[in-house]
Parts: structure tokens; C-alpha cells; sequence
């Protein structure tokens, strides 16, 4: 048996081209890219044939091969990174197929919701005396946007590509991944308006930015980490979608984006037990700490507190291998559940 036919089956649907480099797999709008090269040393090592075509169950359940397998299954997501590139510049192009200004919507998605927000906050029903609000309000909801449009659009990204993982193999973490890549360069350029904003009302910029990658760094960690559980919920019980919308509206709420963390009490009597409603906020909302780092360096022009940076890195990297876990221990299922 050849190699490709020991690692997949290829549907009559699907379009196969082989070169001498690459092999490449079109269905309609979607082209996987393998390198045969790659796919030899997958067959040649035994320890990621057993990935591929055993996975999870012949692990012991011992901790000490958790880390281990995550080395391994990174290196493993690694070699199909063409794969995800293909499919973030898939998701590029068909967000604003048709569309009038295309990747401008980027940049005018923000600014009408700004105005919007602005007129709502600040004229009808001022909610504080918030100096130069279109910043202190693009510093929240531009993370937010990127948040929510990740985890919404990786929880449905494995039931929605069904039929491909019936019939190809490919790391399934793939699929959330290159959603979340996606909506990061959305972000990206999206910060263009911010720092447009920030120069009209003449916020200095401060050496402080410098944190800027870092913090983006840990949200992608953190985003990553509950696209991961919630697409994997999502298999199972397909009710995950319709919950989660109520959910993040909910969360986009009870989260600090158009009002100040200081307009809520600072203390909560709850059974006799008095609440710090503003530390809490932070310790049980990742979210919200995230805005308030990128609000520090952005807004205030200071500098992130280190001990709050790093309680909320610890707390992403938690997530992060909490939803890695659970994904990796039922995506040997995926094929079975669609």
C-alpha cells in the first residue's frame, strides 16, 4: 500500500494532483496541501503512526507522557502549516467575497460601531465622565470583536466541516486554529483605527507598547483554549451554539469595554459574605483582565503590573491545556459523532 492510501482515503469528489513536491486536494473551495516528504517521515516513525491512526487510546493516562504528547502533537501541527495558511486565506477571501469594499470592512466594522457606541455612552445616556472615550472604548472592544468572533466561529468549525473529516485526515485542531488566525489578522488591521483614534486625540504613545505583542500573545492562548472545549462540546451536543449566544452576550456585559471597572461597587454583602466585586471581576473574567492590559498600555500609557500580567497568562496557559486536553482526548470521536 502506497503512502498516501495508508494515511487516507480520497472520495471520487475529490480532485487529486500530485507533483514531485507537494500533493494537493481540492474540494470546491478548499485545498489541502500535504509534502509527500513530510508524509514519508510520518510513515517511517512509529510514534506518530500511533498518533495518527490509534491516538489517544494507547496512552496509559500517566502525567508524565502529557507533556510528552503535546511536544509531539505540536511538532505534528506544525508540519501542516501550509494547510492552515491555505484555510486562514480561505476564511480571508470568503468573509467579503462580493463585497463591495472587501478587507475595508475591517477598519469600517469598528469605526460605525465606535460611533455608535460613542453617541449611545457619551450624549443619550452618559454612563461615566470618560475622557476621549473613542479610545478607552476601541481599547475593549476591538480584543472583544476578536474574542468573540474566534469563539463563535471555532465552535461550530468542526460540525461544519463534517464531510472533510470523514473522508481526509488532518489534525483536527486545524480547524479551530485557522479560525482564530483569521479573526487575528482581522484584528490586526483593525488596530489601525485604534491608533488613528489614539493620534487624534493625541495620547502619547510610551515605550509601554512594547507589551502590546505579549498581551496579544496571551490572548490568542486564552481564545485557543476555550475554542478548543467549546468545539469540542459542540460535537457532541449540538445545543453548544445556541447556548453560547446567549453566553456571550451575557459575558460581553458583565465585561469592562464601554464603562469603567470603578462604576461598580466596590464591595457586595452576598450571605453575610462581603464580596471585592471589582477583584473579582478580574479573577473570574480572563476577559477582563485582558482589556485592562491593553487599556494600561494603550490608554494610560503605564506600564501592566507584572503581578497581573502574569496571573493572567498563568490563567490563559490553564485554559489552554485544559481545552487542548479535552480535544485531543475525544477528537479520535469526531468521525464517529458527524
Amino acid at each position: 500500500m502506497n503512502e498516501q492510501a495508508e494515511l487516507m482515503a480520497y472520495p471520487n469528489d475529490f480532485k487529486v494532483f500530485k507533483t514531485s513536491e507537494k500533493l494537493f486536494i481540492t474540494n470546491k473551495t478548499l485545498t489541502l496541501l500535504f509534502y509527500s516528504a513530510k508524509i514519508k517521515r510520518m510513515e517511517n516513525s512509529q510514534t506518530r503512526k500511533q498518533i495518527i491512526i490509534k491516538g489517544a487510546e494507547e496512552s496509559n493516562g500517566q502525567s508524565s507522557h502529557l507533556i510528552t504528547d503535546f511536544v509531539d502533537q505540536m511538532s505534528h501541527l506544525y508540519q501542516y502549516r501550509e494547510l492552515i495558511r491555505n484555510l486562514v486565506i480561505r476564511d480571508l477571501k470568503v468573509r467579503y467575497k462580493d463585497s463591495v469594499l472587501g478587507v475595508l470592512w475591517s477598519l469600517m466594522n469598528p469605526l460605525m460601531m465606535m460611533v455608535v457606541f460613542t453617541i449611545v455612552f457619551t450624549v443619550m445616556t452618559p454612563v461615566a465622565a470618560i475622557e476621549k472615550f473613542p479610545v478607552f472604548l476601541l481599547c475593549g472592544l476591538l480584543p472583544w470583536n476578536f474574542f468573540s468572533s474566534s469563539v463563535m466561529g471555532s465552535t461550530t468549525s468542526v460540525v461544519g466541516n463534517a464531510a472533510l473529516i470523514k473522508k481526509v485526515y488532518f489534525p483536527r485542531e486545524v480547524l479551530p486554529l485557522s479560525m482564530i488566525l483569521a479573526n487575528l489578522v482581522h484584528f490586526l488591521i483593525a488596530m489601525i483605527v485604534l491608533f488613528g483614534m489614539i493620534l487624534i486625540f493625541r495620547i502619547p504613545l510610551t515605550i509601554w507598547i512594547i507589551y502590546l505583542p505579549l498581551i496579544i500573545f496571551i490572548q490568542v492562548i486564552f481564545t485557543m483554549g476555550i475554542s478548543l472545549f467549546l468545539a469540542t462540546i459542540n460535537v457532541f451536543y449540538r445545543d453548544t451554539q445556541q447556548i453560547m449566544d446567549v453566553l456571550m452576550l451575557a459575558w460581553f456585559f458583565f465585561t469592562p469595554i464601554f464603562y469603567p471597572i470603578g462604576i461598580l461597587p466596590q464591595s457586595y454583602q452576598l450571605l453575610g459574605i462581603t464580596l471585592d466585586v471589582r477583584r473579582l471581576v478580574y479573577i473570574v473574567n480572563p476577559m477582563a483582565s485582558l482589556i485592562a492590559n491593553y487599556r494600561v498600555i494603550l490608554y494610560d500609557g503605564a506600564p501592566p503590573g507584572l503581578d497581573f500580567l502574569v496571573r493572567t497568562a498563568v490563567t490563559a496557559v490553564t485554559i489552554f491545556l485544559i481545552g487542548w486536553f479535552v480535544f485531543n482526548r475525544y477528537s479520535w470521536h469526531f468521525a464517529e459523532e458527524l
